[in-house]
């Protein structure tokens, strides 16, 4: 048998713990990484506004001119790598608007805004497991939680701080280990949920585990006592990243959980078959706005869609408005209507259904034939037809969805 081996970048991201001197140097870079884009960004929303176009090569040119003037001198300080990699983001970001992917950019914020700076292989030295970045004399305190790919040298390293005030170096490489896996007939519907966050076709139900539920009170309660705190003051300062470390905390247990579950269902099934759900209108939902982003299902989604890519399966969309919960698995009739509080209900073929299980396997077999019909992951909302893949297959499939 052949091993198909794909040449995958993966991110390998580590913790790390910077002397004084490191973290001053790494804080001016992200400011001047921030005041950069912020010129750039400005420089070419006016010349936007004059209907001009100003690419990455005007911006570089503009950040030469920036630098010998007295009141950005400092740019000089930090090194130019990250300075030139921010003005590649802008220009990656005006990409995606004009082609529809993005919204406008935004300007960073110095509070709000992710604290960061890219390096390139001229901008850090990699030698003996030990990594040094440019205008600094000792090598990152990185504790290794994992070890780098046999031979692995990063192309891109990214040094970030988040609201909690933790390190992170983050190294991209490419990854020989990862292959496509043995091909296997197994298949599987899964429908999203709260009560249980994932229902099988097989019939399994994975539980719900409400992280954000279970540090709700130590969120709350430190959220009181930023409240009391004086605007500017250093108290002030803590308890905000006191309530920072309770959502790093709550995040980081909801993406392992994510990353573990995904990774088992992609080495278990060939096929993988969810729907194609828009979770930003549905938290839009005040009653469960809460609950859905706990639950995380784009995430799930997105895990899934590259984990699959990553090792030879296949991940497909079932069009939203398909009647997953109302169409009888066992005979295809349609239920006229199945309110959120129904959970069993009895066909008039005498099949009795789970709601979620009969979810899952509706969406096992339409999305069999949704691939079928040559539909993508994300089946097209406008098709030359009229519909999508899987609205031309409910006809079929209410007429006897099992044989599909």
């Amino acid at each position: 048998m052949r091993v198909v081996t794909a040449c995958v970048k993966r991110a390998f991201k580590y913790r790390f713990y910077p002397t004084d001197a490191q973290a001053a140097e790494l804080s001016r870079t992200f400011g001047c990484v921030r005041k950069v884009y912020n010129l750039a960004l400005a420089a070419r929303t006016e010349a936007w506004a004059r209907q001009e176009r100003v690419n990455y090569n005007a911006t570089s040119a503009m950040l030469t001119a920036w630098k010998r003037t007295e009141e950005l001198a400092y740019l000089n300080e930090v090194s130019s790598v990250p300075l030139q990699q921010t003005l590649r983001h802008l220009q990656a970001a005006f990409t995606n608007f004009f082609s529809k992917r993005a919204k406008y950019p935004r300007f960073k914020s110095r509070k709000t805004s992710r604290q960061s700076a890219e390096y390139t292989t001229s901008g850090f030295r990699f030698r003996d497991g030990k990594l040094t970045l440019a205008k600094m004399v000792e090598p990152l305190d990185i504790v290794w939680s994992r070890p780098l790919p046999l031979g692995a040298k990063p192309s891109t390293v990214t040094v970030s701080q988040d609201a909690a005030g933790r390190w992170f170096v983050s190294m991209l490489c490419e990854d020989p280990g990862v292959r496509h896996l043995a091909a296997t007939s197994a298949a599987v519907g899964i429908d999203v949920g709260l009560d249980h966050l994932l229902t099988l076709s097989t019939g399994e139900k994975i539980a719900n585990p409400r992280h954000e539920r279970r540090d709700r009170a130590r969120l709350a309660l430190a959220q009181r006592r930023l409240a009391k705190k004086s605007k500017g003051s250093a108290n002030r300062a803590k308890a905000r990243r006191k309530v920072a470390r309770v959502h790093a905390r709550t995040a980081d247990r909801r993406r392992d959980g994510l990353h573990k579950l995904t990774t088992r269902l992609v080495r278990e099934n060939q096929t993988l078959v969810i729907e194609d759900l828009t979770v930003r209108n549905m938290v839009k939902n005040r009653s469960l706005a809460r609950a859905i982003s706990d639950a995380a299902w784009s995430d799930f989604r997105s895990m899934l869609e590259y984990e699959a890519a990553w090792y030879g399966r296949e991940v497909i969309a079932v069009d939203r408005f398909f009647p997953s919960s109302r169409l009888c698995s066992a005979c295809g009739a349609l239920a006229e209507a199945m309110p959120l509080h129904v959970r069993t209900w009895t066909c008039g073929c005498g099949a009795t259904h789970d709601r979620d299980v009969n979810a899952a396997k509706n969406l096992l077999a339409a999305g069999r034939a949704v691939s079928a019909c040559g539909a993508g992951v994300r089946p097209q909302r406008r098709t030359p037809g009229g519909q999508s893949a899987a609205k031309q297959e409910i006809h079929g499939a209410t007429r006897g969805i099992s044989r599909l």
